[in-house]
Parts: C-alpha cells; structure tokens; sequence
C-alpha cells in the first residue's frame, strides 16, 4: 500500500458502507459474479491500477475484483463524480484510493500518478488519462502492463487513434462496445441521469421546452428519448449522415448547430468530441438558455469562450449552476462548469444500469487476465459470449425467461441449402 493516500475525511467510511450497501441491492450480476470470483479466484497475485468514477456502483465492482484476488489501486477519473464517502469506506476496505471530490487539475493528475505507483499487472481507465500518463510520463512501468480495459466511448476513440498511430503498447479491451453496455448504459442510462442532473441542477420543467442534442449516437439517443417522453420538442444536431438521417426519420428536427441555437431552451453536448457549442453559438442563444454536457471531457462547451463574453459570471445560483451575464443582459446557466452532467449534478447512473456494465467489466478483466500474454497491442472487443452471459443473469435476476432453439432451427440457421 502506498503512504500518501488522499481522501478526505476517514470517519464517513459508515456513511460510505451505507451508500454501497444500497447499490448492491440492485446490481444481483455483479454480486452474482464476485461470488464466483471468491471461489475461482481469477486475479490472484495481479496489481490493478483503475481510474475510475469512485462511486457507490464502483466501489461493488472494486470489491469483486478484490473477491478474485487482485491488489487495487484507485484514482478518481473526474474529481466533481468523488463520493468522498464511498472513498473513505474503500480505503476501510483495503484499497488504495487517491481521490476527494472538487480537487483541482494537478491534484487530479497526481493522483492518477500515485495509484499508478503500484506497478500494474493490469489498468482500467475511464476516459483514457491513465493510459495516457503510462505512454507519456511512466513509461517505466509499460513493459508490466500486461493489459487493460477502457469503460468509454470517450477513452475508446483515444485508444483507437493510438493504435492507429502504432503508439499503444498494450492490448486494451474496449468495454463501452458491447451490446448491453450500448443498449442499457449509454441509451438508457446516460438518457435518464443526465435530465436528471439537469433538472437536479435547475429544477426546471421540460414539458414543452426546446432541448437540442448535440450528437446521436447511443448515449445522444437516450437523452432526446428521455427529453422527448418528457414533453420535450427536441432538436438533434449531428455531423454523422447516417445519424442525422435516423434521428430525422425517428421525428426529431434534425439542424446546424448555427440554426438550433437561437431556438434552444437546453442545450445538451453528448459527443466526444471538443468546442460543439462554441462563441459564435453562444452569441445567438436567448436569455436563460441552459448549458449542459453529458460527455465525458469538459471540452464539448466552449467555457473559455463563455467567460470571454460574460460581463459578470454568478457562482452557485443554485446548486451546480453559473450564471453568465453577457453585455446585452443575457443570461446563459452553465451546469456543472461543463463537466458530466449526471455525475456532478446527480449521482450517475443509477445501480442496475452499472450492474451490466461493470459485470462486463469484470468478465472482460477476468478474460484478459488469461489471454493478455496471448494478445498483441491494439483495442479488442469484448468477446461475444461475455455480452451474452452477462444479459442472461440479468434476465435470470429480473425473473425473465426467454425462448431457445429448437434442434431443428438450429440446423436450419447453420444451412444454406434450401429446403432443407
């Protein structure tokens, strides 16, 4: 265990108990799986270095990991997502953690640094900073590392533009592409916790506002769903045909960012990518528009931009919220000073949404524990019969049956001759 371990106050660890004592009341796979994981014990004798949200979800998939047999050493990977009690009780725990919430941009990284310090077997990111660091700055440790597993789309299109560039030295799993991840985290997940942030934030009501999406991809899908069951009219800006086009033929106005901007009651960036709401956006909003991002960066709004052109900027107008004055006396809300909405203004996803993702998560560890001497470097899918299993224990916990074929379908599926 390394000296210097940072959380804030030791004596909320009960608190945290709490806090994670009531996720894992809704995550039976992980539960599920950590029990298997104390049996066969997968992980013994391999140091894992996670940036990870350090939440109560996490905490339960940090505590199956360690059920396997792993040593762990945890940094937060945003400082505004830090549940200072969850952290505390991990520490009771055993784990090595090095995060507090609300840290500044050198606390943070020194953190990563210091989880680090363990000496990795394995790594597991959320936004592809901790890989990042090993292939800059701690290139001493990357002949250990053996393997990892990145959790978001974010971290993945980083990933994939290292392998392409030949830079990653390591095989990387890409958790966030399977299926369930897709269809039930950021769909139905990211849909339902990032208006919740938002109306946590604001309290405002969404029926019959105008809510521009910025981006449609599965975690943009769900939010204007979620925006559109509210009584939402919902405007989806893309730069992807294919997207714009299935969000046009799904009923939602599909525009420029230019055009949608002085239309827009809330404007909600879910992308990956930087600067999708800029200053010459800005500048057309109407007074008391809202600014929120549900993606992973703070990069997807243009803050320095906003503080430019702001004659006078009001901290904390309520919880999580700023209030930028322009010259004109508009006012534009910037939530969460443009980072994850649901993580800073509400408590992301809720637990049965991180049941499927994380149980994937470990699965994929467990799979790379035994395959990473086997793998070249590159980004690798998670294997199929993992997304598999891990929709049937949560069908299986939810008391849902489902059909199988028959002999003779499944005969008739392997053919290709006909009549036969």
């Amino acid at each position: 265990m390394g000296e210097n371990v940072n959380i804030a106050d030791a004596p909320l660890a009960d608190a945290g108990e709490r806090r994670i004592d009531w996720a894992m009341r809704s995550m039976p796979v992980l539960r599920a799986i950590g029990a298997r994981f104390g049996d066969t014990r997968p992980l013994a004798g391999l140091r894992i270095a996670a940036c990870l949200h350090v939440t109560a979800e996490t905490a339960v998939f940090v505590g199956a990991l360690r059920a396997g047999g792993a040593e762990l050493a945890l940094a937060a990977s945003n400082p505004l997502s830090t549940q200072n009690d969850v952290a505390a009780a991990l520490r009771a725990y055993g784990v090595e953690v090095h995060a507090r919430a609300g840290v500044d941009r050198d606390t943070y990284y020194r953190h990563i640094h210091q989880a680090l310090d363990i000496s990795p077997d394995i790594v597991l990111d959320d936004g592809c900073d901790l890989v990042n660091i090993l292939h800059t700055e701690r290139v001493e440790l990357l002949d250990k590392v053996s393997g990892g597993c990145e959790e978001t789309t974010t971290g993945i299109i980083r990933l994939r533009q290292m392998a392409a560039e030949q830079a990653l030295r390591f095989p990387v799993v890409a958790v966030n592409d399977t299926r369930t991840k897709r269809m039930f985290d950021n769909r139905y997940g990211t849909g339902q916790s990032t208006l919740d942030g938002v109306m946590r934030a604001t309290n405002t009501l969404l029926a019959g506002r105008t809510v521009v999406v910025a981006g449609f991809g599965y975690c943009g899908r769900g939010v204007a769903e979620r925006a559109k069951g509210q009584g939402s009219r919902v405007i989806v800006t893309e730069i992807d045909p294919v997207k714009a086009l299935d969000a046009s033929l799904q009923g939602y106005e599909v525009r420029p960012m230019a055009e949608a901007a002085p239309d827009g009651d809330l404007f909600i960036t879910v992308t990956g990518n930087r600067d999708v709401i800029r200053g010459e956006h800005l500048a057309e909003m109407k007074d008391g528009a809202i600014l929120a991002n549900a993606g992973h960066f703070d990069i997807e709004i243009d803050v320095r931009a906003l503080e430019g052109m702001a004659r006078t900027v009001n901290v904390g107008v309520r919880p999580h919220t700023d209030e930028y004055v322009l010259p004109d006396g508009r006012r534009l809300l910037l939530l969460a000073e443009g980072r994850l909405v649901n993580l800073t203004a509400a408590e992301g996803h809720p637990a049965a949404v991180m049941d499927m993702s994380f149980s994937a998560q470990a699965l994929a560890v467990a799979w790379l524990a035994e395959e990473r001497t086997r793998l070249e470097p590159g980004v690798y899918d998670v294997p199929g019969e993992i997304d598999a299993e891990v929709a049937r224990l949560k069908l299986a916990a939810a008391g849902i049956g489902i059909d199988t074929l028959t002999g003779v379908q499944a005969d008739y599926l392997r053919s290709w001759r006909f009549g036969s």
